[in-house]
């Protein structure tokens, strides 16, 4: 199982009076640590709103891959309905070279809205638009020479895309959330699947997961080519009760705040008690807490081959974001490797 992190670069965590250029320089120290610690990834989202630096998450990830050597780097997602996907793999193709072959994406429709209206695309299209720019971006991907024509973008005839990347086959992940078709499309087109799960108990997620891998099967492709992995908040700390301490108050603040907006009720300690309970999404705890749960939820959704922190939403200064991330590579990664 990989261990990684996954970032929206938010500008709100941590209690200090931090300017954007403080949070951007911290949040590259704490890429450097992540590949220091023997992560296996680290992500960068992709926002439009006040509060998140990463509206252009290839440029924050160029950066990284000048400063670090064996992580890989990725998008978390990009919203690739809003973008265009011959730029989309001219960035990531050039990102490969700079970090020599350590580029990835995970692509999705976004689950916020914002860069609908920002760059002139309808919400009436939402699913038409990720559908078409998927296909081309695979093409892409897959072609030096594109001749290719869609109903949102110019054709393209016998045009070659530059640069390659250095990697033959780009890694494409396909994002989703808990729409069945989304499932059914990355089992058919044979794609990684990245699951965000936010909320409730993982568990839930099975019969979406079993759908994505019988598409896979029907579609020809192998069970080793069918990758699942999971997008859920979280943080460790020395202990359980030193993580909780630490998490709660920044997780019932911003998710209470969100929730006045997306009409969920607000947070309370009972509700956070069961998001930590070992069904629960919240991946929170010490060390050894954590790594038995990332093994139950890879249990409960049939195996899971990678596993995602978010852990910059909840309050947490820069030196508690720093030690978890040591913490993960030192002590989680090692007893979960023990464990499989």
């Amino acid at each position: 199982m990989e261990i990684g992190i996954d970032s929206f670069a938010s500008a709100m965590y941590g209690s200090e009076n931090l300017n954007s250029v403080d949070v951007m320089e911290q949040l590259l120290e704490r890429i450097v640590k992540a590949d220091q610690a023997g992560l296996d990834f680290f992500g960068i989202g992709e926002h439009h709103r006040e509060g998140f630096l990463d509206s252009a998450p290839d440029v924050i990830l160029a950066a990284a891959a000048a400063m670090t050597k064996k992580i890989m780097l990725g998008s978390a997602v990009k919203v690739l309905s809003t973008d265009d996907p011959v730029r989309v793999y001219q960035s990531f193709a050039t990102l490969d070279l700079i970090s020599r072959g350590r580029a990835e994406m995970v692509v999705g429709r976004g689950s916020s809205i914002e860069a609908y209206p920002l760059f002139g695309f309808n919400l009436n299209d939402y699913d038409a638009l990720f559908a078409e720019k998927l296909e081309l971006l695979l093409q892409i991907r897959n072609n030096e020479f594109i001749t290719w024509s869609g109903k949102f973008r110019p054709a393209l005839n016998n045009q070659p895309v530059y640069p390659r990347a250095l990697q033959e086959k780009l890694p494409v992940w396909l994002g989703v959330g808990g729409t069945p078709e989304s499932f059914v499309r990355a089992g058919s087109l044979g794609l990684p699947l990245m699951v965000a799960v936010i909320g409730g108990e993982t568990e839930r997620f099975r019969p979406l997961v079993d759908l994505y891998r019988e598409a896979g099967r029907v579609a020809g492709f192998s069970p080793e080519q069918l990758k699942v992995g999971l997008h859920s908040p979280g943080y460790v700390a020395d202990s359980s009760e030193q993580a909780i301490e630490d998490y709660f108050p920044g997780y019932a603040e911003l998710w209470t705040k969100l929730g006045k907006d997306r009409g969920w009720p607000p947070v309370t300690r009972q509700s956070f008690n069961s998001l930590i309970a070992p069904k629960g999404v919240l991946v929170v705890g010490g060390p050894e807490e954590v790594a038995e749960k990332l093994l139950k939820h890879s249990k409960a959704l049939g195996g899971i081959d990678r596993f995602a922190f978010q852990m910059d939403n909840a309050g947490l200064s820069h030196q508690q974001l720093l030690k978890a991330t040591e913490l993960i590579g030192k002590k989680v990664i090692p007893l979960i490797k023990q464990e499989l």
